[in-house]
């Protein structure tokens, strides 16, 4: 990928994870850290490195060595609430794949590092098995996400259009790859 590579984490890639993800929910998010919400973000090696059916995915920028953009699979759909009740219930934990954290640093965007991002942890969900569908949400206020995912998913709801607008998130499902092997960790 020209001047970045793109690799499963391990220990030593955490702090630069967590340094792009904390930018993104202070800088692009704005809703800052909230630990009911972000507590992977503080422990990404117990949250994603670890167990069996997750990963965390990041892009190093090469000439300087830093971690430009992170994204991540966890097991687990969302909750509700805060999430739609029917939201949570077409996505059960277990059965689910979550995207999340796919983020990338502003001076590094446009370079494909999302939709690299998306197509190995698609890849990985089919490798892992055990999923029935890839859920995501995404928050439309930041700039360029909302037209990012819906090139790539279909959306299932928007609680903009829901009766008070709900949380203002998109929801989305990607289409699940075919299983194919295991790629090592």
């Amino acid at each position: 990928m020209g001047d970045y590579v793109l690799r499963v984490a391990g220990d030593g890639d955490v702090d630069g994870a967590r340094a792009v993800m904390l930018d993104t929910v202070y800088r692009d998010l704005k809703s800052g850290y909230v630990p009911r919400w972000h507590a992977d973000i503080i422990d990404p090696a117990a949250h994603y490195l670890r167990p069996r059916r997750r990963t965390l995915l990041v892009a190093e920028h090469l000439p300087s060595g830093e971690i430009v953009a992170t994204g991540g699979v966890r097991d687990r759909g969302p909750a509700a609430p805060p999430n739609p009740r029917r939201v949570a219930d077409r996505f059960p934990s277990g059965t689910t794949a979550q995207l999340c954290r796919v983020y990338v640093r502003p001076a590094h965007r446009r370079q494909g590092l999302a939709r690299a991002l998306v197509r190995e942890l698609t890849a990985f969900v089919a490798a892992a098995g055990g999923y029935e569908a890839i859920y995501l949400h995404t928050d439309p206020a930041v700039s360029g996400a909302e037209p990012f995912w819906r090139a790539l998913a279909h959306e299932v709801c928007d609680e903009r259009e829901l009766p008070g607008g709900g949380q203002g998130i998109v929801h989305f499902e990607l289409p699940l790859p075919a299983a194919v092997p295991a790629p090592a960790r």
